[in-house]
């Protein structure tokens, strides 16, 4: 590990901590970014189940994310194997790397905090898919408690309350899960680490420059604006 490798390293947590401050949802940018926007619709969403006795669509819906995310928790699952499996083959990938003339030879402590370092992002991964699958578990029994259309003529404040605490539920389990993707695909920057810190640095830099695209000037975000103007 040398100088640039550290420097490196705290760009890549840099870059990654400035992402996740400017895409929160809190964030009350005069541009609105998607992640917040999607909020507003999951909230339009539980509060029209108010207005329907058959739940059979928002159960369905919650059934897809959660399929989703359970698909990328076995996924990283995957990926950690796959990075243990690395670490016990450092030699044959060594012998392999110096045949490489433009790969940064760090040496073999070197290359193994580094494959230790993918192995921390995608463990985080791991435990975001995990608990925003369970969250969405909760927020399929909080839907189940909202009442039938029929029975909110006897406390509609109480069946609004009821769909409120399953809106920020819901919202938080897309929280983390957006957290655990956003590492994955991190994960891509990082792999430049392997070649050289330089490396690393630009694609980074790369993947964070497409992630800001996609929030706050991509085609999704202008479709969910379309009805607002």
């Amino acid at each position: 590990m040398t100088i640039d490798d550290y420097i490196a390293l705290c760009i890549f947590i840099l870059l990654w901590g400035s992402f996740n401050w400017a895409t929160d949802a809190r964030r009350n940018f005069k541009r609105v970014n998607l992640t917040r926007l999607m909020n507003e619709y999951r909230a339009r969403w539980i509060r029209n189940s108010l207005n329907r006795d058959l739940k059979m669509i928002d159960t369905q819906i919650i059934a897809g994310l959660q399929a989703g995310t359970a698909f990328f928790a076995s996924t990283t699952i995957f990926a950690l194997g796959g990075c243990f499996a690395l670490l016990g083959a450092t030699e044959q990938v060594q012998m392999i790397f110096n045949d490489l003339p433009q790969v940064f030879r760090g040496g073999r402590a070197g290359f193994e905090l580094k494959v230790g370092g993918l192995t921390c992002l995608f463990g985080y991964s791991f435990f975001k898919f995990g608990w925003s699958y369970r969250l969405f578990n909760y927020c399929s029994i909080l839907m189940g408690g909202i009442p039938m259309t029929a029975d909110m003529s006897r406390d509609r404040q109480a069946a609004e309350r009821a769909a409120e605490r399953a809106i920020r539920m819901n919202i938080l389990a897309a929280k983390h899960f957006n957290a655990g993707l956003r590492a994955i695909f991190l994960s891509i920057g990082y792999l430049g680490w392997f070649i050289s810190p330089y490396v690393f640095i630009v694609l980074t830099g790369l993947v964070i420059f497409v992630l800001l695209r996609r929030q706050f000037f991509s085609e999704a975000r202008d479709a969910l604006l379309a009805d607002a103007q």
